[in-house]
């Protein structure tokens, strides 16, 4: 069986492509590296990919441009997708608003016709907790309401939830959508508060604190992120007409995958200081435009359909990043 991963280049695509090939499963990573981040980054995560062994292949593709992306899947095998390629960043989506429309709606739509086309038995799609937008309610819950995203790219990725339930509606195609909570972990992303913060603090420069340090975020650790997302691709949601997480009654769900804690965004700078040996210099910031102050997620769904419950805390996860951190930037 050949599982197509998109975004095979990125943080979340890189691990889950590599915990796929170490179970013994046929990889087909696509991504087209673009350069909303260093491009060095991504083609490390794919050459470190390519030393892992097993069967991975990698095609440098963009599933946004459907001519492209069709010929280049047209004699590719493919029994499930993966889907976590995005445009991704709240903050960057109010500066670049097309990219996000291009990759994250008309590229989700190439990805569903692809899993139509080919009949897949399943397809897994990242969504994102920033779909709750300013969501007072916490913990956030895939039942409450999502019609009032404060940024693009959280109205992006509530319209792939939406043409997703339209296909498992129209054609039976079995979806899940994962709405990922502040993802951390080596590998990480170099936009993400997790490296900036690194970065500035080893290196004796001020870190910016957005809302005068007054947020907290469900700060999950990608390894069970990678947990949930292979526990979902094992377990394609039936075609039985029951009412599913999300509340489709078509073969679609959606779950939260977070840490299920909200942390104080000072005591992630805590646990940076203590892991850097260094303290932070603050440069206080108001809130960002399109951010939100708290996000906390109920994972009492997919707890229940598939086990999953997050393993690694903030105090146990942050140490790992910097020392990850440490050792590829000195490489």
């Amino acid at each position: 069986m050949t599982i197509l991963v998109t975004g095979a280049a990125g943080f979340i695509g890189f691990h889950v492509s590599r915990a796929l090939l170490a179970r013994g499963e046929a990889v087909l990573g696509i991504d087209n590296l673009n350069d909303y981040y260093p491009v060095s980054l991504k083609r490390d995560r794919i050459a470190e990919l390519q030393r892992a062994g097993g069967n991975f292949r990698f095609r440098e593709v963009d599933f946004a441009d459907d001519a492209a992306f069709d010929a280049a899947m047209a004699d590719e095998p493919v029994d499930a997708i993966v889907h976590l390629g995005a445009q991704a960043g709240v903050r960057y989506s109010i500066e670049n608003p097309r990219a996000y429309v291009r990759s994250n709606v008309a590229g989700h739509l190439n990805l569903l016709e692809l899993g139509r086309a080919r009949k897949v038995r399943h397809l897994v799609y990242a969504s994102t907790s920033s779909v709750y937008g300013a969501n007072a309610d916490l913990p956030f819950r895939v039942e409450d309401r999502t019609d009032r995203p404060v940024s693009l790219y959280a109205a992006t990725k509530r319209a792939d939830e939406l043409m997703s339930e339209t296909y498992a509606h129209l054609y039976r195609l079995p979806l899940t959508g994962l709405r990922f909570f502040t993802v951390y972990g080596p590998w990480g992303r170099p936009d993400m508060a997790m490296w900036l913060f690194t970065k500035a603090i080893l290196a004796g420069e001020p870190i910016r604190v957005f809302n005068h340090g007054l947020m907290r975020r469900d700060f999950t650790h990608i390894d069970d992120i990678v947990a949930g997302v292979l526990a979902a691709l094992d377990n394609p949601p039936p075609d039985d007409g029951n009412a599913k997480p999300g509340g489709s009654i078509a073969p679609h769900r959606l779950y939260n995958i977070g840490n299920s804690r909200s942390e104080e965004l000072g005591r992630l700078i805590e646990l940076l200081e203590q892991a850097c040996g260094k303290k932070a210099i603050r440069d206080d910031q108001p809130m960002q435009p399109g951010d939100v102050p708290e996000t906390f997620a109920d994972v009492s769904a997919i707890e229940r359909d598939l086990g999953f419950e997050p393993k690694t805390p903030l105090d146990i996860g942050v140490p790992r990043f910097v020392d990850w951190y440490r050792a590829y930037t000195a490489s």
